[in-house]
């Protein structure tokens, strides 16, 4: 059967600290070469001129909500890796706190079969750890699955992992990533009391980062560094957004050998508490959008590397719950399909270089979860691969948001670059505001 072969010609193409010209043959679901110039081989050839655009690898998102199963009233894996891939997003890592959890073997396989009928992107799973599950943390097979989630504060269900001998026999009974969502219940418990006696359900959003607090962040990530340090286990703390948190964590070795390792969200180098005013429940996440401060301080640690990952927390929500008053109107938004063009945003800002971006979004996840031959632009390689055009101006609206709730906390927002094309292990899976009817995504294997 005869391979089917896609050149990309005249590309940027931006691969491990280096921007350089040239051209890229995918066969099948390969990248076969890159070279300076690589002549058309025959007539069935696909021929891709992309002008000088930059060639990136996809990127890898660790840390996504989908929904499903349980909650697809507000997404489901299949709009929601469509949405990553017209974002640039081609591989994702999914969270446990689905319903039914995914807190034994048998719920992590019912996922993965989901997945394996309806993403149009890459897929893995995490693992959640609850106060008494385990036995089935030690039956996961660390080469099938990303890693382990455990909420150490603001959960739903029984994920909140609040037992410290737990939390210590967890740690010290797995080599396997643990990534943690760190903010403590009783600082926060405290706060949100103070303010209800105060207002009532109807808090003035604005108070989102006083209630969900710097103490409360602080608090947590410290007790879990301490924790990792005394059991020697792999620890990755989700979603930084303090800068005092910044200060907890090193540069001074290559990550490939960090046992601690930090990751941020577009949303905390984006926004700040300025923006409640504005934006009010739209911007409402655990742990909360903080000062412009504490957002500054967030970017000086992900440029000089104590922060190893930019990720997404990609967690819908309906419209109708999000306009609920301040008690009842959930954590979280829609962030996937966006992702990549606000970085870029940032970049023509002057905040961050076009290699730091393929470097914390593409490289890192791949390293940080031993992703094999995924995050990199390399022969051999899956060819998982954005094409990104850096002056084609686009606003968000409701008629171009493909995220199932319909909504996004960046509308009305003018992005300078456009993503044309992405390719999803060698398909062209999205092009020009187009999901193609393709579902290329395949289940991520792990080098460990």
């Amino acid at each position: 059967m005869m391979k089917q072969q896609t050149l990309i010609k005249n590309a940027r193409i931006v691969n491990e600290g280096k921007i350089f010209e040239g051209d890229l043959l995918i066969e099948d679901n390969i990248i076969k070469e890159i070279d300076i110039s690589i002549s058309v081989k025959s007539a069935d050839m696909t021929v891709i001129d992309v002008e000088g655009n930059y060639l990136i690898p996809g990127m890898i998102d660790d840390q996504v909500h989908f929904r499903e199963p349980g909650l697809t009233h507000k997404a489901n894996i299949e709009t929601e890796s469509k949405a990553a891939l017209a974002g640039g997003i081609t591989s994702f890592i999914e969270m446990p706190n689905t319903n039914p959890q995914t807190t034994t073997v048998k719920k992590l396989e019912e996922k993965f079969a989901i997945a394996a009928r309806s993403s149009h992107a890459n897929y893995s799973f995490m693992f959640g750890g609850t106060n008494d599950n385990l036995d089935e943390i030690l039956k996961v097979d660390p080469k099938s699955v990303a890693g382990l989630k455990l909420f150490l504060g603001s959960s739903t269900g029984n994920m909140l992992v609040d037992d410290p001998k737990v939390i210590e026999k967890i740690f010290s009974s797995t080599d396997m990533v643990i990534s943690v969502h760190c903010e403590d219940e009783a600082t926060i418990k405290k706060n949100l009391a103070k303010y209800t006696e105060e207002y009532g359900d109807d808090i003035p959003m604005a108070m989102h980062p006083i209630i969900r607090s710097e103490d409360a962040c602080y608090i947590s990530s410290s007790k879990a560094i301490e924790l990792a340090k005394k059991t020697g286990a792999r620890l990755h703390v989700f979603h930084l957004s303090t800068g005092k948190e910044t200060k907890l964590f090193s540069n001074k070795t290559p990550l490939k050998d960090k046992k601690i390792t930090a990751e941020v969200c577009i949303h905390h180098l984006w926004f700040s508490d300025k923006d409640y005013a504005k934006k009010g429940s739209h911007i409402k996440w655990n742990p909360a959008v903080k000062t412009s401060k504490d957002r500054d301080q967030l970017w000086k640690a992900l440029l000089d590397d104590r922060i190893d990952v930019i990720a997404t927390d990609h967690a819908p929500h309906t419209l109708e719950e999000k306009n609920n008053p301040y008690t009842s109107a959930p954590s979280g938004g829609p962030l996937v399909q966006h992702a990549l063009v606000a970085l870029f945003e940032a970049h023509h800002q002057g905040k961050i270089s076009v290699e730091k971006i393929v470097e914390k979004a593409c490289h890192n996840p791949a390293i940080l979860f031993d992703v094999e031959k995924r995050g990199y632009i390399r022969e051999g390689y899956f060819a998982d691969l954005v094409i990104l055009d850096p002056q084609n101006p686009w606003t968000v609206n409701k008629d171009n948001i493909l995220y199932k709730c319909g909504w996004s906390p960046f509308e009305g927002n003018t992005f300078k670059s456009r993503i044309t094309h992405t390719f999803v292990n060698g398909k062209l899976a999205y092009n020009n505001f187009k999901v193609l009817d393709v579902k290329a995504g395949e289940r991520l294997t792990f080098n460990r």
